[in-house]
């Protein structure tokens, strides 16, 4: 196999799992995972007051928040969203990236179930 393409095959993958960012890697301070199989994986996400994380990604998944709190999305092209969110809310959220950010005084957490595959 010449030089160059086996350079350019591993600046691929580089640059593939650069993209990736899995918030239990990158972050794992904040989540921890309590659960994985085939179809599902589990985190447990903390946050105290004020407390930032870094851009990561998520697939498709289920939020079920266990307190109340007060947070801001900021997404890769810099818009940002806030939400109030309350304790035993439901949350549907599509696969993507985002930097979240606990804004409020008070610790939060909420248990996120990311979907695998089909």
């Amino acid at each position: 196999m010449p030089r160059s393409l086996l350079l350019a095959i591993l600046l691929v993958f580089v640059s593939f799992t650069a993209m990736v960012q899995d918030a239990v890697k990158v972050d794992p301070k904040h989540y921890k995972v309590e659960q994985e199989n085939n179809r599902v994986r589990v985190l447990r996400i903390h946050y105290g007051p004020h407390e930032k994380s870094v851009m990561h990604e998520h697939p498709a998944s289920v939020a079920v928040f266990r307190t109340d709190g007060d947070s801001k999305f900021t997404m890769p092209d810099g818009k940002t969203r806030e939400s109030h969110i309350k304790a035993g809310q439901v949350v549907w959220e599509d696969a993507g990236k985002h930097l979240p950010e606990n804004t409020g005084d008070k610790a939060f957490d909420l248990i996120l179930v990311e979907l695998k595959g089909r």
